[in-house]
């Protein structure tokens, strides 16, 4: 079977004026006008997508097909190039049957060139051929225009598509004609309106929670190449985790005889109750002997200090791609799941518009992974922000998955982001020592996003930075009224 661009190059038909002409009427559209108006970040990413849509219009006309009734004249035609006059007037009645059949445009004017010409010379036979061919030309192209016609409008639903798509979101991902180009590119797949309308939400309480966003910002610009202090500068609050010589109760260590009645056995508690052994009991507690859980751990203190802001020198190191774990424990339901959602929003603008790469990975009994910003980051957006955080919480998990995904040469420059209330057990001795291992050979930074006051101090001292966000109900209420 022949197809259209076999017939364009046997007819020498050339397809690449009509495609720029279709393209040109498309952009002139009243639609895309409106649009380009209205969102001109947009309207450079459109038009850097003019060669990509050049080639699929190629691609498929090269695959069409046509008519068989056109592919019957037309290897006809080329049959009758190759015969001789005398040959082609005995085939001539069998020509003429066939234009009829087919129902060619050029039958008629066949039929009236052999009437009004008594004799057929070799002269009137190259004119035959000429007219025939000059028919299959306008046939050709009449074809190739109903197909390109046939793609613009398939094109134009799918850039009207598109454009709703990009003008819903641009208020809440876009940040510059670069991240205009690449939400233009994630908006290529089949998403529906109740789907990206989930974006939109929580770009609304994201607006709701400047904090967030100021949050967001404040750790997609933590990379300094030379950190110069600014005259006059502003102070900002910088909190680290220092050892205290004291000890504090975190963790069970054994038995031990003691007066601590918070920390009783059961067995010793239950002699309170029976009248012959309250004496006893008190003697013992007076005594301290009473049997009690042992406790110990490290004591952390969290230490504020005001430094002053520092400003990038001229030779900036390039930010690297983030790597995100949102900790999607049942403790972590409720408001502080909105929270956490917003700002892996917040973090995907800030990629976007740096031109970052943004990693998603959701831990609790297990590690399920979305990348925001590939070429299907709005779908996997969308499946993210869909989860519903419930379970138990798997630290420990969590941690080993960014140390193999830092082991790609890929993600070496990536900051480690984890999103969590820290409520959780303390970390094994091995996955310490592989963070540190990796803070200190290789400069990977480990952010910690704390959504409570309460997180376990021996878990968040191992990050380089702590980001507080307390979702308690005195916090919030103290956050609006400092609005």
């Amino acid at each position: 079977m022949l197809t259209v661009d076999t017939l364009n190059m046997m007819l020498a038909v050339s397809e690449e004026g009509m495609i720029e002409e279709m393209i040109i009427a498309l952009l002139a559209s009243p639609q895309l006008a409106v649009f380009f108006e209205k969102f001109p970040r947009l309207k450079s990413a459109i038009t850097e997508d003019l060669p990509r849509w050049r080639e699929t219009f190629k691609n498929r006309l090269k695959g069409a097909p046509i008519p068989p009734e056109l592919e019957e004249e037309v290897i006809c035609y080329q049959q009758s190039q190759l015969l001789s006059t005398t040959q082609f007037i005995v085939q001539l009645p069998q020509i003429q049957a066939l234009l009829k059949r087919v129902q060619s445009p050029f039958a008629a004017q066949a039929q009236q060139l052999i009437t009004n010409n008594a004799t057929f010379t070799p002269a009137l036979h190259t004119l035959f051929l000429q007219r025939w061919r000059l028919s299959l030309v306008v046939q050709v192209t009449s074809l190739n225009q109903q197909l390109l016609e046939e793609e613009r409008e398939q094109l134009l639903s799918e850039v009207q598509e598109r454009m709703t798509l990009s003008g819903q979101l641009e208020p809440v991902l876009v940040d510059n004609d670069s991240a205009g180009g690449r939400l233009w590119d994630m908006s290529a797949g089949q998403l529906n309106r109740g789907d990206y309308q989930l974006i939109v939400k929580y770009g609304e309480f994201l607006s709701q929670q400047p904090e967030l966003m100021r949050l967001a910002e404040q750790l997609g610009r933590s990379r300094e190449a030379k950190s110069v202090p600014k005259k006059d500068a502003p102070m900002e609050t910088f909190r680290t985790l220092v050892r205290e010589p004291s000890t504090v109760p975190e963790q069970v260590d054994g038995i031990q005889q003691s007066d601590d009645i918070l920390r009783l056995l059961p067995p010793e508690l239950a002699t309170l109750g029976m009248t012959e052994l309250e004496y006893e009991f008190y003697r013992r507690l007076v005594e301290k002997q009473l049997l009690t859980y042992r406790l110990h751990g490290d004591a952390w203190h969290e230490k504020v200090t005001e430094r002053p802001v520092i400003h990038q020198d001229e030779d900036e190191q390039p930010r690297g791609p983030f790597i995100v774990c949102v900790d999607t424990s049942g403790s972590m339901g409720g408001f502080n799941e909105q929270c956490a959602k917003a700002f892996c929003l917040a973090l995907m603008r800030v990629a976007l518009a740096d031109n970052r790469r943004c990693y998603i990975m959701l831990f609790s009994s297990e590690v399920v992974r979305y990348e925001l910003t590939s070429s299907q980051g709005l779908e996997q957006a969308i499946r993210f922000l869909s989860q519903r955080f419930r379970g138990g919480t798997d630290m420990a998990s969590c941690f080993r998955a960014i140390i193999e995904h830092l082991q790609n040469p890929q993600w070496q420059d990536a900051d480690a982001v984890v999103i969590s209330d820290f409520i959780a057990q303390r970390l094994p001795d091995e996955v310490v020592k592989k963070v540190g291992d990796l803070q200190h050979k290789y400069q990977h930074r480990f952010h910690a996003v704390a959504m409570s006051a309460h997180g376990k101090p021996g878990i968040m001292r191992i990050f380089d930075h702590i980001w507080r966000f307390d979702t308690g109900l005195r916090s919030r209420l103290l956050r609006r009224w400092q609005r």
